[in-house]
């Protein structure tokens, strides 16, 4: 369970920092680029998430 912890705050800093530097960026394509990593890393972060949740019920019953 920890390696899920670890991994779902990495994907949630890494996609904050992607939105940061999106909203920094004064180029276009930039902004669009880490807008769209921004984007998918919160997805994978709420899917590992989820993960950890159906582990947890799983163990539970």
């Amino acid at each position: 369970m920890k390696d899920y912890k670890a991994q779902l705050e990495k994907l949630r800093t890494d996609a904050a920092e992607c939105a940061l530097i999106r909203d920094l960026a004064t180029d276009k394509a930039k902004r669009e680029l880490f807008d769209r990593l921004a984007n998918h890393l919160t997805v994978l972060a709420e899917q590992v998430e989820l993960a950890m949740l159906e582990r947890h019920k799983g163990a539970g019953t």
